[in-house]
């Protein structure tokens, strides 16, 4: 089984200018149209079985209302293959009873963005969420690193992320972008031992600029391979295949996994069979 645990989608109605904004404040190239069936038909393409879409509060008022919409997803999930996490904006009021419902639904975790929520990832107002997904049993997925699209802001560094996970009690956290996106030499520093796990989501090969000038040569390549190798050894069984689709091609990133320098077992647990486990799929 072939699972990838970062994809995103936008409703059908928005999904065009969606992708347009975010193309042109990125700077990137999207390989998709950002619709339920652009993401399925990228499936059938790269031989994917399944998909963990995660959706983004960028506001309080938006948590319920997509807490609903994720819901809906799961409910087609054997059909069409996508599973959805909820989310949580640290600002929402009634952020207990809402993770309550989250899991109550059936949903197996939420996806925070502390770029997007312009917060810092050891806030107490997520260290509260991070507690209360822990009881709960929810798994947290949280951006980490910088963002392609805000260069000059970092509101989940390593260091952040070691502090947050040094003030709460248990908890499942899945740090996107192998630990933190161009961060890679501190995650491995600061991370290991702690028992996250990381996502592959746009950490391997290359940006895809969309030609405007904005990125130069040497801005474009990523995570180098050896790093990459190292890393699934040093936080065995908790590397998760993702790709961050609409931005990445799906079919790339199976390939990039494949190619490299692994053992099967390596590779068949990272692109599903780790987390078919902790999804319990």
């Amino acid at each position: 089984m072939i699972f990838d645990i970062h994809t995103h989608t936008f409703p059908d109605k928005i999904a065009q200018s969606t992708i347009e904004k975010l193309q042109s404040m990125c700077h990137t190239a999207a390989f998709s149209d950002g619709t339920e069936a652009g993401l399925r038909a990228s499936m059938a393409r790269a031989g994917i079985d399944g998909c963990l879409v995660l959706p983004v509060a960028t506001s309080a008022r938006q948590v319920a209302h997509v807490n609903d919409a994720s819901a809906q997803m799961n409910d087609r999930a054997r059909e069409t293959g996508l599973w959805s996490f909820g989310c949580m904006h640290p600002d929402f009021p009634d952020w207990k009873a809402e993770l309550a419902r989250v899991a109550a639904l059936g949903m197996k975790g939420v996806k925070i963005h502390p770029i997007y929520q312009g917060i810092d990832f050891d806030d107490p107002r997520y260290l509260r969420i991070l507690d209360r997904c822990g009881e709960l049993g929810l798994i947290v997925l949280t951006h980490a690193g910088r963002d392609i699209g805000f260069p000059l802001r970092d509101h989940c560094t390593p260091e952040m992320t070691l502090n947050a996970l040094n003030q709460v009690g248990p908890v499942k956290l899945i740090l996107a972008h192998m630990g933190g996106w161009r961060e890679w030499d501190r995650v491995e520093a600061l991370l290991p031992d702690t028992g996250v796990y990381l996502d592959t989501a746009f950490a391997l090969g290359r940006i895809s600029p969309i030609g405007d000038g904005y990125y130069g040569p040497s801005d474009l390549p990523l995570m180098k391979e050896e790093q990459f190798v190292r890393m699934v050894r040093e936080f065995p069984g908790r590397v998760l295949f993702g790709t961050d689709t609409p931005w990445r091609d799906q079919e790339e990133g199976v390939k990039l996994i494949e190619d490299l320098p692994l053992t099967r077992e390596e590779k068949d647990g990272i692109l599903g069979g780790y987390a078919q486990k902790l999804l319990g799929l």
